[in-house]
Formats: C-alpha cells, sequence, structure tokens
C-alpha cells in the first residue's frame, strides 16, 4: 500500500475510502450530478457506479473537513500497469462545498500518487454537455485528446503529463 501524501492545509485530510464512507459518496455524487441530468438526457455515468466495488477494485480517496470530520469530496484512481497514466475515473466535490479549492487538492494528491509509482500521466474523461469540465482541466494543466461517442455518451477525453 502506498502512504498517502499529506494535504498543504492543515484543515484537510485525505484517506483511503472504506465501505462505511459509501453513502456520503453516492450522496456528494448525486448531489453534483444531478443537474446534469437534462443536459445530456440521462444519468450521468458517476451516478450508476459502484462505490462498494469501486473501493475494493480502484483506489478511491475521500477528502474530509477536518474539524467537522466531514467528507467533502472524494476521488477514483484506477492504476493500470500496462498503461503509462493513471486514470482518473471520477472526481468529485459536494457542491456545497465547491469554491474551496477541494478539486484542486484531491488532483494534486492523485498527481502525487502517480508520480510517486512513476506513472507519466493522468488522464480523464467527462461528457461533452458537462460544458463547465471543459474550462477546469485545461486550467489544472489538461490537454485535450479526443472526443468521442463511447456507451451511449458524448466523452471529451484530457492528458496530464507528469514529466
Amino acid at each position: 500500500m502506498v502512504e498517502l501524501p499529506r494535504t498543504s492545509r492543515d484543515d484537510l485530510t485525505i484517506n483511503k475510502a472504506t465501505d462505511e464512507d459509501v453513502p456520503i459518496i453516492q450522496s456528494m455524487v448525486d448531489a453534483a450530478y444531478t443537474k446534469y441530468i437534462d443536459r445530456i438526457g440521462k444519468r450521468p455515468a458517476p451516478m450508476d457506479e459502484n462505490y462498494h466495488q469501486a473501493i475494493h477494485t480502484h483506489t478511491v480517496l475521500v477528502l474530509r473537513e477536518t474539524a467537522k470530520d466531514q467528507v467533502v469530496g472524494a476521488i477514483v484512481l484506477d492504476f493500470d500497469p500496462s498503461s503509462d497514466s493513471v486514470k482518473i475515473d471520477n472526481l468529485v466535490v459536494h457542491p456545497a462545498a465547491q469554491g474551496h479549492g477541494y478539486g484542486r487538492v484531491l488532483m494534486n494528491c492523485a498527481e502525487d500518487l502517480a508520480r510517486s509509482q512513476d506513472y507519466r500521466a493522468l488522464t480523464l474523461y467527462t461528457n461533452v454537455k458537462m460544458y463547465e469540465n471543459l474550462g477546469v482541466y485545461p486550467k489544472m494543466g489538461f490537454h485535450e485528446l479526443e472526443r468521442k461517442h463511447e456507451n451511449g455518451f458524448d466523452r471529451v477525453y484530457f492528458r496530464k503529463n507528469l514529466y
């Protein structure tokens, strides 16, 4: 098991998710993604993810506000040894906690973990109709790779080189 990097903020901690965290992760995902249902025409894929399974097959981390011991965000990472990149399957911050840099803290953690295991990049995708993300990821250093229709969704793929 790789040691999790510390956050640069004393008011936050990052821990590996447990089964006890799954209800709050699902609640955050539902709260954050419900607004996209009308835009996309169906539920976004993260809303139907099995997070109990994910915490056993992926690296799922939760971000907590230390003082309140309250989960405010989560990230699902896929470390595939046959790839040079770590795939970010989902990054979510509860809508009530957005705008405080929590997404950046989780992304920085993903970068640190990827580097610590000699991965060269992070990759992710978002739905083309989640247009807010199309501006956010480039600001975090990602560049667009391609757009394609996959599993009934129009997706935009991004990559961030770490070296």
